[in-house]
């Protein structure tokens, strides 16, 4: 039976992971083990951060379309449940552009909510 050598593929694994590894500080960034199990873990905490920074987003964009109603005599939930039951499509992030960019159509926005 003939002789099977693996090393290239192995290296080459081994390659990607170090290279992906670059900065880590120590044993990290050249010892494989050590980079590999690092990685696994930074690359968790990045999956996370991509779930949190969504919902920061969201708060952010809620608390400045609460500040715009506010600033109009209406509150923050009453202003969504109208926009609710008037059919109007328009998600928060876009709700809170308007009101700091375009305040007359947000207080026109505000208008339709209190009928």
């Amino acid at each position: 039976m003939s002789r099977v050598k693996r090393g290239i593929v192995t290296k080459r694994r081994h390659k990607k992971v170090l290279k992906q590894a670059k900065g880590f500080w120590g044993q990290r960034k050249n010892v494989f083990r050590r980079a590999q199990e690092t990685l696994l873990r930074a690359l968790h905490f990045a999956y996370i951060g991509r779930k949190l920074k969504k919902r920061s987003y969201r708060n952010l964009f809620i608390s400045r379309v609460s500040a715009a109603c506010k600033s109009h005599g209406t509150s923050y939930s009453t202003f969504m449940h109208s926009m609710k039951t008037l059919n109007v499509q328009l998600n928060r992030k876009m709700l809170s552009q308007l009101a700091i960019f375009e305040p007359n159509a947000f207080a026109h926005l505000v208008e339709m909510a209190k009928k």
